[in-house]
């Protein structure tokens, strides 16, 4: 079984966010970055080499498996600013709504900017998947 290539290591967050060239999406990484220390009350740490995360959990899927990866995290992609909202979509309907501009793909929240989306509602959003992800994906917990 192929192991996961994505994992927690020592680079530096500030380093690797003061890299991102374009400004407006640096400012908005760090925005981020605040926002998601207040909701986990966890320190950042490197992912790979361009996911910012915050905390960790163990899944392991029925297929034997597994891994460790963050409750919640970011990265400044080329075209998005990209979240990972590791409990997915389907039970925020009544936050998505309320958001403002954005895509989704499983478990990431496309941003072209941080100022397309309303910060309360990202807030919460951001809360209420992690203590979902505490509750339900950690395979520890089993």
């Amino acid at each position: 079984m192929a192991e996961l290539k994505t994992k927690k290591n020592d680079l530096n967050v500030e380093e690797f966010l003061n890299s991102v060239t374009d400004q407006e999406k640096r400012k908005d990484c760090f925005e981020v970055l605040e926002l998601m220390k207040s909701v986990t009350q966890e320190e950042p740490s490197m992912w790979g080499d361009s996911i910012v995360g915050f905390g960790e959990y163990h899944y392991k899927y029925k297929s034997g498996r597994e891994g460790d990866w963050p409750l919640i995290g970011f990265s400044p992609r080329k075209q998005y600013l990209t979240l990972y909202i590791m409990s997915g979509f389907d039970r925020y309907d009544h936050l998505l709504s309320k958001l403002g501009k954005y895509k989704t793909g499983k478990s990431c929240l496309y941003l072209k900017k941080l100022s397309d989306v309303d910060h309360n509602v990202l807030e919460k959003l951001a809360s209420e998947s992690v203590e979902y992800v505490k509750i339900h994906l950690d395979s520890r917990n089993d």
